[in-house]
């Protein structure tokens, strides 16, 4: 399992297009699981709408954990995704 933890600087927080974005660049993965945790609440990356009741908002922290065979691959890329968008 890798994981890191991101505080959100992009001002409307994960909003419609970057949620659209994650979910889709989590689909590849499809063998590994990757999930989004705000507070208590768990949900998987390639799932928009539950990403979206999440309300992650500017000054939120997030974990990001992905568990399976390509988990490095995919944790890199959603590290850079976050880096660069959010």
């Amino acid at each position: 399992m890798q994981q890191f933890t991101y505080t959100i600087t992009d001002p409307l927080g994960i909003h419609a297009r970057p949620a659209g974005l994650l979910a889709k660049l989590a689909k590849p993965y499809a063998d590994t699981e990757i999930t989004v945790t705000k507070d208590d609440k768990t949900v998987k990356a390639s799932q928009l709408m539950k990403l979206m009741s999440l309300g992650i908002q500017c000054g939120d922290q997030v974990v990001l954990t992905a568990s399976g065979p390509a988990e490095e691959e995919a944790i890199e890329a959603i590290r850079e995704f976050f880096e660069g968008n959010l």
